[in-house]
């Protein structure tokens, strides 16, 4: 979901399918909408002189994009031998089970409702598949189960829902919680400062140049809707529903249904803060 103007963290423009970084290809999927936006991104990682390959959100029951998945890994001399899930929403994980049956791996995942194995994800994690290593990072906030992957060899990160190629990402309450999110953009601020991590390869839209630009950005936009939605029911809007129509007026009607999640996750937020 996008309701921001400015484009944060130095977008790259051309094609989203394709190379991106020395070990990151995406396989765009066929599932563009206004919550989508170009599609779903399915990152297929790999060490450059490995035979073995990641697939990091195989995406929606689509055959044909699963199949363009193994084809991609295929083409480049690779066989997929893991699948790992950023978080449970249907236009990641939707087609995980049959990936699966595809390529004959097991779905890692922090939900074990999710997860096709023995194994799943957690904080401190680190998966390694044929000399690539992927850290685990736990971002909650988008949803409960919200997960990003450190690539510290591209000095990249994987971020699924919690930041996106373009615009801002929903506050999936009750699932999500904003207090959560917030913490969640901190640690992924971390990994810039401290790590040196300056791409973000996004669930949806174009590879972001400037990972610590795109949290900033996050961050104020954050505290600039909380306050907006803070001076919206101090000014007397009761319901979710006319806070929206107050505070994204200048959104999409489309998203207003998602937008209401947000809504319902700050205002949880300030009134568990004592603010309204």
């Amino acid at each position: 979901m996008t309701d921001a103007a400015a484009l944060p963290g130095q977008p790259r423009g051309g094609v989203l399918s394709g190379p991106a970084t020395a070990r990151a290809v995406n396989v765009l999927a066929p599932n563009a909408s206004a919550m989508t936006l170009d599609g779903t991104n399915t990152w297929v990682v790999s060490e450059p002189d490995s035979e073995s390959a990641v697939v990091i959100d195989p995406g929606p029951l689509d055959d044909g994009h699963l199949r363009a998945v193994v084809d991609a890994a295929e083409k480049a001399g690779k066989r997929v031998a893991l699948t790992l899930l950023t978080h449970g929403h249907p236009d990641h994980a939707a087609g995980a089970a049959r990936f699966a049956e595809l390529t004959g791996t097991k779905v890692r995942a922090l939900d074990p409702a999710l997860r096709l194995g023995d194994e799943g994800l957690g904080a401190g994690d680190v998966v390694e598949v044929g000399g690539l290593e992927l850290r685990v990072v736990p971002t909650p906030g988008h949803t409960a189960d919200s997960l990003c992957f450190h690539l510290p060899a591209d000095r990249a990160v994987l971020t699924g829902d919690t930041i996106l190629g373009r615009g801002t990402t929903v506050v999936a309450h009750p699932d999500g919680r904003l207090g959560d999110y917030l913490d969640s953009l901190r640690r992924l601020r971390s990994l810039t400062v401290d790590d040196g991590v300056h791409t973000v390869l996004p669930g949806h839209g174009p590879v972001l140049e400037d990972a610590q630009g795109a949290v900033e950005f996050y961050l104020a936009h954050r505290a600039h809707r909380l306050a907006q939605v803070e001076t919206a029911v101090e000014d007397g809007c009761r319901t979710p529903g006319e806070v929206v129509a107050h505070v994204y007026a200048d959104v999409d009607r489309s998203l207003w249904p998602a937008a209401e999640l947000s809504v319902r996750a700050q205002v949880e937020y300030l009134e568990e803060h004592g603010l309204i």
